[in-house]
């Protein structure tokens, strides 16, 4: 299938425009990992999305982002409010969002159009395009299905009037979620909190103590860890509670809404600092179990992290492709220029990687519902997870960063909206757990799940079955460098604890290379094979060789110039179709 590049100098700038029709990474993506029948429904739903957030939401969020909201947690009598006067445009974007295009309904209730609910990966795609436009409006839509995940998997039915407001399509009845866990004493380390909770005589309990980063800080649908008055120190001993602002009375819950937080970013989404006052509360599942059930909900908002870093980075790139094609310097637009090709096609298969990476975590989430916790699936999610947060948190600082000196001064400042982007993307290596914690998650999937287990053979199939010929020579230096995988798994196998602690984040960095390496070669055959298309085996080739390859003197002495041949550049960051023959090499003639 052949495919026109995208003309980027067509475009004023990153907005007025359908995101969907311009990503057509996402749209590789999507088409891989949805079963057939669901992509066949979800294409339309996601270009009418990606429709409406080019041409009306991207205007907005900058609005919001630029005003931001304010707290009211008394009235002027004194009495408790706990209210967030928000900007007038939020109700706007929560229309779209809910209402419209049913993000935190569909997985749970069929949408118009289809007998079944959709799989958590097309919620997912739908929040990588929603971040085009605001990762900070992102959070409470992510959480609001996480909660929404975690009651419809461990409540007993009591709380089923909260689940159906969490996921419901009609704006007036529909609630949002959030998940308080952090602790100024705790931080990452959950087992130190110390919000207690107290059994009441009508199977409520009250909560006491103070919760410091509250995001989506009024909430209905709130889950939060406490420890009852019997339970053992660490989180073995936490359970879940959710925590409403109103009670079912409609009296404001007894909670002080202390402050809002003076954030650099994600505006859109208001975080604070909680002190519960004997706030009601209602038990989700059995008492003690809080951090296991809380894990499945923090799963889902790790991947929302991640694919939240591809939105943000899928919009900066635009951004500067727009900017690259428009601006003229020295008598021609710049990215008619080898260095800033050369810049441009590492962004887009940095973009490309932390899509494939990514949303392979997504397909085995879905996966992972359906096969249970002692599958392949299972193992190979638990960790895919904390690295693909891990590292597409880096990559979208990185990317965001540079996409605003392609546009120079202007993307500097704040009516050219990749100011906004990078001070979003900064919190993603924060949220959910930073880079330490999550490589140390990695570490524990490998230790306690036997990832390994699983790992091994996913990438030995990707590899096998690999035909053409670039290919196969891209896939022996994948071969190699997952052989030092294997090394290094053995190694951290025999040493003591702290020195795998020392060498965490590194591995996860082999882990994510090898892994996306694998998926780019798989990706690549299946695009020959299906579209006539070697497009994804130049994405392949400048990934690989720019992270295993040979870097003597750096690469400077080594002659290549694979960035400035226009039909690589036209393929990579355009989009454009290459004919798989061109990508190997003619046999010399015979003299």
């Amino acid at each position: 299938m052949s495919t026109d590049p995208i003309q980027y100098a067509d475009y004023d700038e990153g907005r007025n425009c359908n995101y969907w029709a311009l990503d057509r990474t996402l749209q590789f993506e999507a088409r891989r990992i949805y079963p057939d029948d669901e992509f066949e429904w979800a294409e339309d739903v996601l270009s009418e999305f990606g429709e409406v957030l080019g041409h009306r939401m991207a205007d907005t969020a900058d609005r919001i982002d630029t005003e931001g909201h304010e707290l009211k947690s008394f009235d002027k009598y004194g009495d408790r409010l706990n209210e967030v006067e928000y900007h007038p445009l939020i109700h706007e974007q929560e229309a779209i969002a809910y209402e419209q295009f049913g993000l935190t309904h569909d997985a749970f209730h069929a949408p118009p159009g289809r007998d079944e609910p959709v799989g958590l990966s097309h919620t997912l795609m739908m929040q990588a395009l929603l971040s085009y436009v605001d990762g900070g409006f992102c959070c409470p839509v992510s959480m609001t299905t996480g909660a929404a995940i975690v009651l419809d998997t461990f409540d007993d039915g009591d709380l089923t009037e909260y689940f159906e407001g969490l996921t419901a399509r009609d704006l007036d009845d529909h609630i949002e979620g959030a998940m308080f866990l952090t602790e100024e004493q705790g931080g990452s380390d959950v087992g130190a909190n110390e919000v207690r909770a107290e059994p009441q005589d009508d199977g409520t309990y009250r909560l006491y103590g103070e919760k410091w980063f509250c995001s989506n800080i009024d909430a209905e649908g709130a889950l939060a860890l406490a420890r009852t008055s019997d339970a053992p120190d660490g989180v073995e001993g936490l359970s879940l509670f959710l925590v409403p602002r109103t009670k079912p009375d409609g009296e404001v819950n007894e909670s002080h809404f202390r402050r809002l937080k003076d954030k650099l970013g994600t505006i859109s989404v208001p975080t604070g600092e909680i002190e519960f006052e004997g706030a009601e509360a209602y038990l989700v599942g059995d008492e003690q179990e809080g951090f296991k059930y809380m894990a499945e909900m923090m799963n889902f908002e790790r991947l929302t992290n991640a694919t939240g870093a591809i939105g943000i980075m899928g919009r900066a790139l635009l951004e500067a492709k727009v900017r690259a094609a428009q601006r003229e310097a020295f008598g021609n637009p710049i990215d008619e220029y080898p260095l800033m090709r050369r810049d441009l096609v590492d962004m887009a298969v940095d973009y490309e990687a932390a899509a494939a990476f990514s949303f392979e975590g997504a397909r085995l989430l879905d996966e992972r519902e359906q096969v249970g916790d002692d599958s392949d699936a299972y193992k190979l999610m638990r960790l895919f997870i904390p690295v693909a947060k891990y590292k597409t948190g880096r990559m979208a600082v990185e990317t965001t960063s540079y996409a605003m000196e392609v546009l120079g001064g202007n993307g500097y400042v704040r009516e050219h909206t990749t100011e906004r982007l990078l001070r979003d993307a900064q919190v993603l290596p924060i949220w959910e757990g930073p880079s330490n914690i999550l490589a140390l998650d990695a570490l524990r999937a490998l230790n306690h799940e036997n990832a390994h287990e699983a790992l091994l053979p996913y990438v030995q199939e990707k590899l096998a079955a690999v035909e053409h010929p670039l290919l196969e020579s891209l896939a022996e230096s994948t071969e190699s460098r997952f052989q030092e995988l294997q090394t290094a798994l053995g190694t951290l196998a025999t040493e003591d604890g702290d020195y795998a602690q020392y060498h965490a984040k590194r591995l996860s960095d082999l882990i994510f290379d090898v892994v996306t390496a694998a998926l780019f070669l798989e990706e690549a055959q299946w695009q020959i094979d299906e579209e006539g298309n070697g497009r994804k085996a130049l994405v392949a080739q400048q990934f690989i060789k720019t992270r295993f390859g040979d870097d003597d003197a750096y690469g400077v002495a080594s002659g290549e110039r694979f960035a400035m041949e226009d039909d690589v550049f036209e393929s990579i960051t355009r989009y454009a179709s290459i004919e798989p023959e061109s990508l190997v090499e003619a046999p010399a003639a015979d003299d």
